[in-house]
């Protein structure tokens, strides 16, 4: 049995139902093959048993053939069908010399014509080249037929039979064409599938390593700045002992951060760390900087800051999250958005959270999807690194939208 294949977009509410049913009934003979193989063998040895009670006498060319012989001919041309699924080529062999002996005696029974079923699983499931070892089975009782029995002329029963078993071999490989195409798509598919989701992966182990690089420097910044004010601490604490307090309180709060980015750094840290250049990681203070540039290349951008005055300071970490993400999101814009577009950057802190809000008006845009590039893949693992969330989409007004939302350090996410 085939596969179901995807519902085409405006199938009728009929259509749908019925194959919705051709679907169930495919997935129970999947399940239970035996069923529909022992009803369809029953239901055809019962009209061959029918038949040989004396309906076959209408097409013979021999009425007078034992009537015992016509029962043993019609139960081995039918029972065989159970297996016609596993074993057609067999089957066949089975029926066709049955047909010989029918068609030699000349009771000609009608079940011979039951061929046809085998004949079709050998054209559904098996090589081109067992068609012609079936047309080797086929064609003898045949020629016996006409040759022992014949009637005005020798090919009246040859040439279209022939021709009946060749429309269902012909059925049978057009059946299994679709079937074969059918396999095919689901295959690419899948295989799209795969190839997108080891895009996705490879995109965030390298964006994972680009942030461990740029964490390493960080923590490095503060581990230097907390052996300085201890040195510093050291030499003060016998001549000025509140200054060497400063230094303490100083140590405790730069040793404190860069623990928290340590564990962040471990977090993300998976793989060996390549060698890289090691430059100063840009923090807020470099945005201005960022968006000259952009400006430069000819994309207009504004840039808002609102701050509450009891917002507290950002950790470096979080300020270079902020900045890729913004730096992310503005390049996307010149790589997409059409001609007249125009670019906004909104940065809002509050004591619980730091939000950024990037917008562009590019109507004509196409939007960036998951698994195309590393953009979307680094942004948000950017954003998880600090609790955080990102969300992409278009505006109800046309363009695109980018919104970040780190939450502070001692606040819930």
């Amino acid at each position: 049995m085939t596969e179901e294949t995807p519902q085409p977009h405006g199938t009728t509410g009929p259509s749908r139902h019925a194959q919705r049913l051709l679907a169930r009934v495919r997935a129970f003979d999947k399940g239970r093959p035996w069923v529909w193989d022992a009803a369809v063998t029953l239901l055809w040895t019962t009209a061959a048993l029918v038949d040989a009670a004396g309906g076959w006498r209408n097409t013979a060319r021999d009425p007078s053939v034992p009537a015992w012989l016509v029962v043993t001919l019609s139960l081995v041309l039918a029972v065989p069908l159970y297996w016609r699924r596993r074993h057609p080529t067999a089957v066949l062999a089975v029926m066709a010399c049955a047909t010989l002996v029918s068609d030699g005696s000349g009771a000609f029974l009608q079940a011979s014509y039951l061929q046809m079923l085998p004949l079709f699983h050998i054209a559904l499931s098996r090589p081109p080249r067992a068609l012609l070892w079936s047309l080797v089975l086929i064609l003898p009782p045949l020629v016996t037929g006409a040759v022992r029995h014949p009637l005005e002329s020798w090919d009246q029963r040859v040439v279209p039979t022939l021709w009946a078993y060749a429309l269902v071999a012909l059925l049978g490989i057009a059946v299994r064409s679709r079937k074969d195409y059918t396999a095919g798509l689901v295959d690419r598919a899948r295989r799209l599938e795969i190839e997108r989701d080891q895009e996705v992966r490879l995109a965030a182990a390298a964006e994972r390593t680009r942030i461990a690089r740029e964490m390493h420097d960080i923590i490095g910044h503060n581990l230097s700045v907390i052996t300085g004010l201890a040195d510093g601490g050291r030499y003060a604490a016998a001549r000025n002992p509140e200054r060497a307090a400063q230094a303490l309180e100083a140590i405790g709060t730069t040793s404190r951060q860069a623990l928290a980015e340590l564990r962040r750094l471990l977090g993300v840290l998976r793989d060996d760390e390549q060698e890289a250049a090691r430059d100063p990681q840009p923090t807020l203070a470099d945005l201005d900087a960022l968006i000259t540039g952009v400006r430069k290349a000819g994309l207009p951008v504004r840039l808002e800051t609102r701050d509450e005055p009891t917002a507290p300071p950002l950790p470096p970490g979080a300020q270079l999250t902020i900045y890729r993400v913004v730096q992310e999101a503005l390049t996307n814009t010149l790589k997409h958005a059409g001609t007249g577009t125009a670019a906004r950057v909104v940065l809002t802190h509050t004591p619980e959270e730091v939000r950024a809000e990037i917008t562009n008006t590019g109507g004509t845009a196409p939007a960036p999807s998951p698994g195309q590039g590393q953009g979307l893949t680094g942004m948000r693992e950017r954003a998880a690194l600090y609790d955080g969330t990102l969300e992409c989409g278009p505006l109800p007004t046309g363009g695109w939208a980018v919104r970040l939302r780190l939450p502070r350090e001692d606040t819930p996410s």
